[in-house]
């Protein structure tokens, strides 16, 4: 399925004392790999909220191989999982300049009528962009 890479560098407010990224940080990490991955199909979270769909995340899975470091390079390889239908499913790989594995993660979004704020299928411009890939 599509996967998008996004390149971010680690700051140093993400950082503990000695120096390593704090593991509530990769939550954002992930979330910024989503929007770059839906970003690259032409849409963005702001497009969709505005068409009246929102994305919240109801599942996270986060597995902590090796730390990351202030000033580190990270790649986050964001891959779709499956047809999304009224959940999509992510999966993720956190690489550091030195190619190393640093973080797998999953992450289960739901899609959510903003206006009757009830569970919906995917909306179909997005099936059909997915389609072409």
């Amino acid at each position: 399925m599509k996967n998008t890479f996004t390149q971010i560098r680690v700051r140093y407010g993400e950082t503990d004392q000695m120096g390593v990224v704090y593991y509530g940080n990769y939550a954002q990490y992930l979330e910024q790999g989503r929007t770059e991955w839906l970003r690259e199909l032409g849409f963005s979270y702001k497009w969709m909220e505005a068409n009246d769909v929102h994305l919240p995340v109801v599942h996270l899975s986060i597995d902590y191989k090796q730390p990351a470091f202030y000033d580190d390079l990270l790649t986050i390889k964001t891959t779709l999982k499956q047809m999304p239908s009224v959940k999509i499913e992510f999966q993720y790989e956190i690489y550091n300049e030195s190619k190393q594995l640093l973080v797998t993660a999953t992450t289960i979004l739901v899609f959510v009528n903003s206006t009757t704020k009830k569970l919906m299928k995917a909306p179909n411009y997005l099936i059909d962009k997915l389609k072409e890939e």
